[in-house]
Parts: C-alpha cells; structure tokens; sequence
C-alpha cells in the first residue's frame, strides 16, 4: 500500500472529480477526498500511527490494510474500535487515537460480549473479545 494518492487527472481508472472531506482528529483538521478510507485520509496527510499498544504503548498504524490486524484501530464518532482501513471517511467524522488499557466490557457496539484484559490471539496485546 503506498501512502500517496493518486491525483484524479492521472489516474487510469478516471474517478472523475474530486470531494474534498475534513474529518477531525483528536481536534485537528485532516483534509482527504470523499473515498477514502479513515486510514487513507491520514496516511494522505503523512501519518504514519494514530493508536498505542495497552500493554507497552507501542505505536501502531495500518499493518494489513484489509481489516484483519486490528493495528489500525480508532474511535470514530464516539464507537472505539473501528478500523480505520475498512471504515470510508465522512466529512465531519471525529476520530480520536486509541491507546492505553481498554477496562473488561469497555467496547462499543460488542453487544453481549465481553473483553479478556489479557493479551489476545493477534500477538499485538489487543483485548480478545469472547462471546
């Protein structure tokens, strides 16, 4: 995955114009192209992490880019957890940064399910979540 963009005049496929979107990350503006995903718009504007490992604060950032490693989480308008390689980015979106420890049944949108503090199955220190 390359963290440039491709202008729409150069483009082959020939998406047609672009939109500009503004989402807000933890309070900052970041401008991206209607499109793109949560993790594309911020690797657009040259960043390269945007969460922290709970167990060791390591920085994290997109490692697969399909939505398998949970690497690239983040809150996005108030739901934690979202990864922000498969989540399109919509104008106004507040993204904020995840890091530290998630406390057991913390997660939203993980109806009935609850949050293991202990390491999980990802080998990253992410919670792993049993139903």
């Amino acid at each position: 995955m390359t963290s440039r963009r491709i202008p729409a005049g150069a483009d082959p496929v020939r998406p047609g114009p672009d939109r500009p979107l503004t989402i807000w990350v933890d309070g900052e503006a970041v401008t991206g192209t209607a499109g793109q995903t949560i993790a594309g718009v911020l690797l657009g504007a040259g960043r390269r992490q945007w969460r922290t490992t709970h167990q060791d604060g390591a920085p994290r950032g997109v490692f697969c880019g399909i939505g398998v490693c949970f690497d690239c989480v983040v809150e996005v308008n108030g739901l934690r957890d979202v990864r922000a390689c498969l989540r399109r980015a919509q104008d106004g979106d507040v993204v904020v940064r995840q890091g530290g420890p998630v406390a057991v049944g913390e997660r939203a949108g993980e109806s009935g399910g609850t949050v293991a503090p202990a390491a999980g199955r990802d080998g990253h220190g992410e919670p792993e979540v049993t139903r």
